[in-house]
C-alpha cells in the first residue's frame, strides 16, 4: 500500500500533476498555479512528474526545478470561435488514461482540474486498480444554464452530466473560492471539499507602493468571459473626466481583434496598448505603476492577478457577478472596488474613485495584502494539499 494510502505523515511522496497547459508556454492562473505547485513541492522533497501537451519545439525540453515533465500529447489549438475545443481534451484524456494504465501504480497521488473533466474521468476510472489517491482542483462549478450557454443545448447538457460525474467520483476535492465549494457540496452531495485558497507563487509584499501612474491594467486572456471590449469602453468614458489616463491591456486570445476595433472606434489608440502576453517581470513592473488593475470577467474561478496586484498595493477593481469568485477578494474600499456591472459609466466610475482615492487606498491595499498572506499563497495551501494527497483530516474545510 503507498504511503498516501497509509497516511504515513512522514513519508516523501510521489505526486503526479496532469494539466494540459504548462507555464510559461501557456499563460493562465491554472497554469500558474500547477507549476507554482509542482517546483514547491520538489523543493519540499518530494518526487513529482507533471504530464501535459507538448508547447515546446522538439529539442527544446521544459527546464521545470526538480520536476521531471513528460509530454503525453502533441499540442493542439485551445479555442475556437472563442469556446474551448472539445477535440484536444478528449485526446488528452485518453492519453492520460493509457499513461496510467502503465505507469499509475508508481504514484501516491494524481492531481489535476476537474474542469477538464475527459483527464478526471479517466485517473478516477483507474484510481482504484492502479492505488493511487485522486486530487482535483474544483477552480469552477458551472450551472446547467451556465453549461447550456457556452455549448449550446446538446453539448451543454453532456458537459453538465460530466461535471456531475466527476464530482461523485472517489477523490479528495480542492476549491478555491466560497462560491464554488457552495456549488460543489451542492453538486456532489458532501461536505469534504477542501479550501485551498492560496494560489499565489512566492511573492514577497513591496516595503512601500510605488507612486500611481495614471494608468490602468488589464491582464489575462482576451476570451469572451473576461469582457475585454467592455472595459475599453468604460476607458473612454474614464478618460473625458481624466484625460491624462491611459491603459495597458496585457494578453492575447480571440477577443483581442475586438478589443483592438474597440480602441479605434472609441478613438483610444494612442492612450491604451496592446503588448500581448509579457514575461513576469515586465508585468509585475507594469501593474506596480498603476493606478489599478481592472478585471471585469463575469466567470472567473479565483482571480489570481487581484492577489498578484494587492501583493504590489495595487487597488483593483472588479465586476461582481454571479459566477465570478474574484470579488471575493475585493474589501470595499480597502484593496479596490467592485462594480454590479459593465455599463461603462459606473465602470469608470469606480476607476475615479480609486484615483481619488490616492495614496491611501494603495497603502491599505499593501496592508490587506500581508494580513492575508498566509491565505494567499501556495505555501499556504501547501498542509491542505498534502493531507489531500494523504488522504488525512489535515486542513480547513468547507463549513458550507
Amino acid at each position: 500500500m503507498p504511503p498516501a494510502a497509509r497516511g504515513d505523515l512522514a513519508a516523501r511522496l510521489h505526486i503526479c500533476i496532469v494539466y494540459d497547459r504548462l507555464y510559461p508556454w501557456s499563460i493562465g492562473g491554472a497554469e500558474r498555479w500547477y507549476r507554482g505547485l509542482a517546483e514547491l513541492l520538489a523543493k519540499e522533497g518530494h518526487q513529482v512528474t507533471y504530464l501535459t501537451t507538448r508547447q515546446w519545439p522538439v529539442g527544446e525540453e521544459p527546464n521545470v526545478s526538480g520536476v521531471r515533465v513528460v509530454a503525453i500529447a502533441e499540442d493542439a489549438a485551445l479555442y475556437t470561435h472563442g469556446r474551448r475545443r472539445v477535440m484536444p481534451l478528449l485526446r488528452f484524456g485518453l492519453a492520460l488514461g493509457w499513461r496510467l494504465v502503465l505507469h499509475g501504480h508508481h504514484f501516491d497521488a494524481v492531481h489535476t482540474s476537474a474542469m477538464s473533466s475527459w483527464s478526471a474521468l479517466a485517473a478516477g476510472s483507474l484510481s482504484y486498480v492502479r492505488r493511487y489517491r485522486l486530487v482535483l482542483d474544483w477552480w469552477e462549478v458551472w450551472t446547467w444554464a451556465y453549461w447550456r450557454r457556452y455549448l449550446g443545448l446538446i453539448g451543454g447538457t453532456v458537459g453538465w452530466v460530466m461535471q456531475r460525474q466527476t464530482a461523485r467520483l472517489p477523490h479528495e476535492p480542492l476549491v478555491h473560492s466560497a462560491l464554488h465549494a457552495t456549488r460543489l457540496e451542492s453538486l456532489s452531495g458532501r461536505h469534504a471539499a477542501r479550501v485551498a485558497r492560496g494560489s499565489l507563487t512566492p511573492v514577497p509584499a513591496v516595503d512601500t507602493p510605488r507612486r500611481a501612474d495614471p494608468l490602468v491594467v488589464y491582464a489575462g486572456r482576451f476570451i469572451p468571459e473576461k469582457q475585454v471590449p467592455a472595459l475599453v469602453r468604460a476607458l473612454a468614458q474614464a478618460c473625458e473626466q481624466l484625460p491624462t489616463l491611459r491603459a495597458v491591456l496585457i494578453g492575447e486570445g480571440p477577443d483581442r481583434l475586438a478589443a483592438r476595433d474597440m480602441l479605434r472606434a472609441m478613438h483610444l489608440e494612442s492612450r491604451v496598448s496592446l503588448p500581448g502576453f509579457v514575461s513576469e517581470e515586465a508585468l509585475a513592473d507594469t501593474l506596480g505603476n498603476a493606478l489599478c488593475l481592472v478585471l471585469l470577467s463575469r466567470r472567473e474561478g479565483y482571480g489570481l492577478v487581484v492577489a498578484e496586484a494587492a501583493a504590489l498595493g495595487v487597488p483593483s477593481v472588479v465586476l461582481h457577478h454571479p459566477d465570478s469568485a474574484a470579488s471575493e477578494l475585493i474589501v470595499e474600499g480597502v484593496n479596490g472596488f467592485t462594480c454590479a456591472s459593465t455599463d461603462p459609466w459606473e465602470v469608470a466610475s469606480a476607476i475615479l474613485r480609486v484615483h481619488d482615492a490616492g495614496d491611501a487606498l494603495r497603502h491599505t491595499t499593501l496592508a490587506w495584502f500581508r494580513a492575508n498572506a498566509s491565505t494567499l499563497t501556495i505555501e499556504g495551501s501547501l498542509p491542505r494539499i498534502l493531507g489531500a494527497y494523504r488522504g488525512t483530516s489535515m486542513g480547513e474545510r468547507t463549513d458550507a
